[in-house]
C-alpha cells in the first residue's frame, strides 16, 4: 500500500498536468475535485459520528494513522496540533521583540512553571524603565496569552532590582553628603502658561510651567525612556511626551499613562519677578 508521502506526490503529478490544460477544462477537473472532496467530507463525517457513539479508543486508534490523520486534516475534521508551549512562547516573544528594541529594550523568557506560569527578563532601557510594568502588560503578557492561553501568569524577574530616586524619594545612607542651593532660572513672564520653558542649569535639564501666579518645575525628562518633554503638546495642564505619548500633569508631575510614576519635580520659590529653583550639589 503507498504511503502518505506517495500519495501526496501522485497527487501532485496530476495537479501539474492539469494546469497545462486550457481554462475550461482546468474548471471541469476542478469540479470533478470539489465534488468528490464534498462526497468523501460528507462520509467522512458521519462515520466520525459513529464511531464517537460506538468507541471513542478506536477512533482515536484511526486518527492515529498518517493517512487518516492527513485526509481528516484536509477536511477540516481534526484539528492541527498545537506547536510546543516553548515553542508559542518563544513565537510571542519574538512578536514584541522589535518594538522594545525600537526602545532600546529586550525581553528574554526565565522559566516556564507548570501549569500555568511562566517567567520573563526585561532587559536594556526596559529593565529599568518606571513604566517596565506597563510593558510587560500591555505588550509581553497580552502576546504570550494570545499565543498561549493555559498561561495566566507572566511574571518579570530582575536580576539586579534597582530603585528609581527620582520618584521614590529615597537616598543611600552611603551617599555623599548632599546640598542645596537656590538658582535664579527665569523671570515670571518667561515662564508660559500653555506650554513649558527648557532651561539648561548646571547640567540639568528643567522645564517649567505656569499656572497662574504658580509656577511648576520638573525634570525634562519622560519616565518612561528618557525622551525630553520640551516639544511635548500642552493642553488643559497635561503635557503629551512626543516621542511615545506619556501624559503628566502639570500642575502635579503625576503620570496619567502609567500612575505608579510621576515627573521628578524640583522646589520653586518666586521672589519679585523672578522664578527661583532648589537644586541638590553634591
Amino acid at each position: 500500500m503507498p504511503n502518505l508521502e506517495e500519495l501526496v506526490q501522485e497527487i501532485n503529478r496530476f495537479e501539474a498536468i492539469i494546469s497545462d490544460w486550457d481554462e475550461s477544462q482546468r474548471c471541469v477537473a476542478v469540479g470533478l475535485k470539489r465534488a468528490i472532496e464534498a462526497l468523501h467530507k460528507a462520509a467522512l463525517t458521519n462515520l466520525i459520528k459513529s464511531l464517537k457513539q460506538e468507541s471513542m479508543s478506536a477512533l482515536r486508534d484511526a486518527v492515529a494513522d498518517e493517512v487518516v490523520y492527513a485526509v481528516l486534516l484536509y477536511h477540516e475534521l481534526v484539528k492541527p496540533p498545537k506547536p510546543p508551549l516553548l515553542e508559542r512562547i518563544q513565537t510571542a516573544l519574538e512578536e514584541v521583540r522589535p518594538s522594545l528594541k525600537s526602545h532600546n529594550g529586550d525581553v528574554e523568557l526565565v522559566a516556564i512553571k507548570p501549569p500555568d506560569r511562566v517567567e520573563v527578563r526585561l532587559i536594556g532601557t526596559c529593565s529599568s524603565c518606571p513604566a517596565s510594568t506597563l510593558t510587560l502588560s500591555q505588550g509581553v503578557e497580552q502576546a504570550i496569552k494570545n499565543h498561549c492561553p493555559e498561561i495566566t501568569k507572566v511574571v518579570a524577574v530582575n536580576n539586579n532590582p534597582t530603585i528609581n530616586n527620582a520618584n521614590s524619594g529615597l537616598i543611600s545612607p552611603f551617599s555623599s553628603q548632599i546640598t542645596s542651593t537656590w538658582i535664579k532660572v527665569a523671570t515670571i513672564d518667561q515662564v508660559p502658561e500653555f506650554s513649558v520653558l527648557a532651561v539648561q542649569l548646571a547640567g540639568n535639564s528643567l522645564i517649567l510651567h505656569r499656572q497662574g501666579a504658580t509656577v511648576t518645575c520638573y525634570r525634562n525628562t519622560c519616565t518612561h525612556l528618557g525622551s525630553p518633554l520640551e516639544e511635548g503638546k500642552v493642553e488643559n495642564g497635561i503635557i503629551t511626551c512626543p516621542s511615545h505619548g506619556f501624559q503628566y500633569k502639570l500642575e502635579t508631575g503625576k503620570c496619567l499613562t502609567a500612575p505608579d510614576v510621576s515627573l521628578q519635580s524640583y522646589p520653586v520659590k518666586i521672589k519679585d519677578d523672578k522664578v527661583f529653583v532648589k537644586l541638590q550639589k553634591s
